[in-house]
């Protein structure tokens, strides 16, 4: 038990000092997530932007920067979430897959990176919860930072699917960047007039929208649309494991049994030395053996 312990927190903390060596994501953290909310709350105007909310099958009337501030908290945690695993992956990659091929257990490498995820995640959305109620109150502020930590969550998961299966850093970055603006701004009643639509159903981010809503500008439940973001998050993170697990694979190939050969050769173990040709025999002097 003490061994397996003594694995978990080397990876926990091999993976957290990765996340913690991306200064550009950190730099995220502290700046871009309140100055986005701080930008979204004083130019956007305060007037009402109605919209129904399909989780609750009610019509909210919430200000317009309040609206954009909670979908500007939900861009923010999606892409720096998404970045900072994609990053850690697309990096760590090649000593993950020497570590797995040294023997060290792959299951103790997915805990400790699943756990660095969680604490990153859960930072970021509480840290997104109480930028964007600096100026005002969510109505339910803890169920709001529970939808922000699930979309986080399942980003942080795409990341390192993006990580494992792209081969240029480029490419990660843009998928997600791109990925993260339309499935917020497709919901967004202010930029989008299908946010209700039925295709939104499918966006990654759509579960965590819907509970995001429904905690910052009403009082009911939130639960259909956590359970909804779970099932994309339980996806996302299966799709992740396979990646992971394809990508640590033994390179090395199994050992099989040579064939015995019918003759083994000279330097064989058990092999009979040739006789001495008669020609060689002939030419000694007489009297010489």
């Amino acid at each position: 038990m003490r061994r397996h312990g003594s694995l978990y927190v080397t990876a926990s903390r091999y993976a957290l000092t990765g996340h913690a060596r991306n200064r550009f994501a950190m730099l995220l953290v502290v700046v871009y997530i309140p100055v986005w909310i701080t930008l979204a709350y004083v130019t956007i105007p305060e007037r009402a932007a109605p919209f129904r909310l399909r989780a609750t099958n009610e019509t909210l009337s919430p200000p317009g920067n309040h609206l954009t501030q909670i979908t500007g908290a939900l861009n923010a945690v999606t892409l720096i979430a998404g970045f900072m695993m994609f990053a850690a992956t697309f990096t760590g990659g090649a000593f993950d897959r020497r570590l797995a091929m040294a023997g060290y257990p792959r299951h103790h490498l997915v805990l400790g990176k699943l756990s660095a995820l969680t604490l990153v995640c859960a930072t970021i959305a509480v840290y997104a919860t109480a930028c964007a109620g600096f100026a005002w109150s969510p109505r339910q502020p803890l169920v709001l930072a529970a939808a922000l930590f699930c979309a986080a969550l399942t980003y942080g998961t795409l990341g390192v699917v993006f990580g494992s299966v792209l081969r240029r850093e480029v490419e990660g970055m843009f998928a997600i960047l791109m990925i993260s603006v339309i499935d917020v701004a497709l919901q967004n009643p202010l930029s989008s007039s299908g946010s209700d639509s039925a295709l939104v159903r499918f966006l990654p981010s759509y579960g965590a929208v819907q509970a995001s809503m429904s905690a910052a500008f009403s009082g009911a439940s939130a639960a259909r649309g956590l359970a909804i973001q779970f099932l994309w998050l339980t996806a996302a993170s299966l799709a992740a494991l396979l990646v992971f697990r394809h990508r640590t694979r033994d390179a090395l190939p199994r050992h099989r049994g040579d064939p015995t050969p019918d003759r083994p050769g000279p330097g064989a173990p058990g092999a009979v030395p040739a006789p001495a040709s008669d020609s060689a025999t002939m030419a000694r002097p007489a009297g010489q053996t």
